[in-house]
């Protein structure tokens, strides 16, 4: 419910009707609306890009090569994460393969991250 507010207060939801007793009441189309944007959501899509597709949803009449456009701008976007996710795989794959088992203190997956300059190329690990 908090994802709800969160979604009229930016406007992506219009505000619902409310009962007598102040209860929000959402109909057919706010539900057709927050499947909408929960699905945008999943495939990884933007709040903006998000918008943007709404709009474009609600005025049917219109081409779609901007909705195709915000599409192929999130696959790309979603090929570059795998690109570095996979980067991550090898990188621990090789630390792994390169551990002899032995002490911590010839521990090749401690030297590994110790070592900042085995990093990754420009960080683009989970945390950038």
């Amino acid at each position: 419910m908090q994802t709800i507010r969160y979604y009229e207060e930016i406007g992506l939801m219009p505000e619902p009707e409310r009962t007598a007793g102040g209860q929000r009441r959402y109909g057919t189309l706010q539900q057709d609306r927050l499947a909408f944007i929960r699905h945008a959501r999943q495939l990884g899509f933007s709040l903006d890009a998000i918008r943007d597709l709404l709009d474009l949803a609600d005025h049917p009449g219109q081409s779609c090569s901007d909705a195709d456009s915000i599409a192929r701008r999130q696959l790309k976007d979603v090929e570059a994460r795998m690109a570095r996710l996979e980067a991550l795989q090898k990188e621990l794959q090789r630390m792994i393969s390169d551990c002899a088992g032995g002490t911590v203190a010839t521990c090749r997956v401690l030297e590994v991250l110790r070592d900042h300059s085995e990093c990754l190329s420009d960080h683009d690990g989970p945390d950038t």
